[in-house]
């Protein structure tokens, strides 16, 4: 069996910027084990599977160790294979799906914007081996999926060094690091995963469904501009609607490729 293999770059408009994600379009699933493999093969931080399903789309997405609920990157990077090489008309995409219901990818020019589930922080237990497994205390610590650690600046959060070992022992998925921004950039972040093999994860989409509501209130603004200050940096530009917040950004093509199972 040979399978088509894009890898992609998403919410960046360069090559090697932004969050690398491997997409593989599908006849009909997989078995698990065997995706799973694929993703731990490619050893990004997702690789995501797509089925047609009538109008819309079935997607899920792994992690080098696990299938996870929710993922924006690779959400970005699947509509924009599918914008480019399969349905080149098409405004809108619908996926469908396991756990974060459907979710819509609109085409405005050269950027994809997703719309996704909110997920305000709120107040929380912090775990005594948060701070200094972060290296510098935060000035506020919320959580919603992820623990969400607020710093007074971008340069606070830039200089971060985190012990990887201490944030993978805790008992949410992920640390994301957030602060204002500069300029025309209203707030930035850092995203850690190391329990699902990502040290840290160069631009976080699903993050963001946390981030916007948080700085939406905080800025009394609806329309942010946001950065996610890794080593590669990624743009977002994003959208709080209540129950529903719009992550856009946009996307480079670097490989295509086949599988051979």
């Amino acid at each position: 069996m040979r399978l088509s293999l894009y890898q992609v770059d998403a919410f960046t408009d360069r090559l090697f910027g932004g969050n690398p994600a491997a997409v593989v379009p599908l006849e009909e699933w997989l078995p698990e084990a065997t995706m799973q493999a694929i993703a731990t093969e490619n050893n990004l931080s997702e690789t995501a599977f797509f089925v047609r399903e009538g109008e819309g789309y079935g997607l899920r997405w792994f992690t080098p160790v696990a299938e996870i609920d929710l993922a924006g990157h690779p959400t970005l990077a699947t509509a924009y294979v599918i914008f480019r090489f399969i349905k080149p008309s098409a405004r809108e995409l619908m996926f469908r799906t396991m756990k974060a219901g459907t979710l819509a990818v609109t085409r405005h020019g050269d950027e994809l914007a997703m719309d996704f589930p909110a997920r305000p922080p709120e107040p929380c237990a912090v775990p005594p081996t948060l701070m200094p497994a972060l290296g510098k205390p935060p000035v506020k610590v919320l959580a919603s999926r992820d623990y969400m650690a607020v710093y007074e600046s971008a340069a606070d959060v830039a200089a971060l060094k985190p012990d990887f070992g201490a944030i993978a022992k805790l008992d949410r998925m992920a640390v994301i690091a957030t602060a204002p921004g500069e300029g025309d950039i209203d707030f930035v972040s850092r995203f850690f995963a190391p329990a699902h093999n990502i040290n840290e994860d160069p631009v976080t989409g699903s993050a963001h469904c946390t981030l916007i509501p948080y700085w939406a209130e905080r800025l009394g603004k609806t329309r942010l501009k946001a950065r996610q200050i890794s080593a590669r940096v990624g743009d977002l530009s994003c959208e709080h609607r209540g129950e529903r917040v719009t992550i856009a950004g946009r996307c480079v093509l670097y490989l295509e490729g086949a599988i051979t199972l």
